[in-house]
């Protein structure tokens, strides 16, 4: 049973500067609650009940976040909505914090997290990847490959998604064999293919599912060109002994690692809640005849 998931939220968020300055991305808001909140409750739904999230110094906003605001609560302990909503947060998971001192990576900064996971399987989640879906990606990949870990097998999985072919050598891909519904079994990772070069056009996307056994093969793996060790590197080291499926998942993928994609993510969620629906329909329309949105 998967029980723990790292987030790694150790960047500098470079490209929502200058807010970023003093408030880290992964806190950045869609509608009312930050991004960060949608991939802790996508692991809560999948049975996660152990958070590990990789910051940096500088970065203390993101625990303060998860602690328990007793003085608030009580100021609002006539108000069940508001409570509920200042709870919501806290509530999901129990939320621990690594610090990684040095931006060496998403292999190294899994690999900072080797104690607090310990000898067991564990998931990674990427913050910038918002997947609107009920049941959430992680949970599809691990319906996914149900059967290989029920029969005691060591199971390591990444998330993929179809991308149109001409924008594929922009993103890290598979090479891999289908080998049941909406899975398949990889063969190879390819990170940027050249144009015309990609063995596929199933994108990885940031979601993982690994066993312990991993970090032995990220502590083998050499940095790269900038000093970097990479999860990618570390993979293709872990596939000489376990293997590896890719899992496409059902969903809509939003990009919250730059400023339109989380705008697009704010947008189609208030659109989508019941709540906000209406309210948010009515100013598209506004805005879409040239009107002013608040008359």
């Amino acid at each position: 049973m998967l029980r723990k998931a790292i987030i790694p939220a150790a960047g500098l968020g470079t490209r929502f500067l200058p807010v970023t300055r003093s408030v880290p991305k992964e806190l950045l808001p869609i509608l009312d609650r930050p991004m960060l909140q949608y991939v802790v409750a996508e692991a809560a739904e999948a049975g996660i009940t152990e958070v590990i999230v990789i910051t940096s110094p500088g970065k203390e906003g993101i625990a303060e976040y998860f602690r328990p605001r007793p003085d608030l609560e009580q100021r609002l302990a006539d108000d069940e909505h508001l409570l509920s909503r200042v709870r919501s947060g806290t509530d999901l998971a129990d939320v621990s914090f690594v610090i990684q001192e040095e931006p060496l990576g998403l292999g190294h900064a899994v690999l900072t997290a080797r104690d607090a996971v310990g000898d067991e399987p564990f998931a990674v989640i990427l913050p910038d990847d918002i997947i609107a879906n009920t049941p959430g990606a992680l949970a599809q990949m691990l319906a996914a490959t149900a059967e290989q870990s029920g029969n005691g097998e060591s199971v390591a999985a990444v998330a993929v998604e179809r991308l149109p072919w001409e924008v594929v050598h922009n993103y890290g891909v598979v090479d891999a064999d289908p080998d049941g519904e909406r899975r398949h079994r990889v063969k190879g990772l390819v990170e940027k293919p050249p144009p015309g070069t990609a063995p596929s056009n199933l994108s990885i996307v940031g979601r993982y599912i690994l066993p312990p056994q991993v970090f032995e093969c990220l502590e083998r793996t050499p940095p790269g060109a900038r000093g970097e060790i990479q999860l990618t590197d570390g993979l293709a080291l872990l596939m000489e002994d376990f293997p590896l499926y890719a899992c496409e998942f059902e969903g809509i993928r939003y990009d919250g690692g730059n400023p339109i994609g989380l705008l697009r993510a704010s947008l189609e969620h208030a659109l989508a809640r019941e709540d906000t629906k209406a309210a948010a329909a009515e100013l598209v329309r506004k805005l879409a005849a040239g009107l002013d949105p608040v008359a």
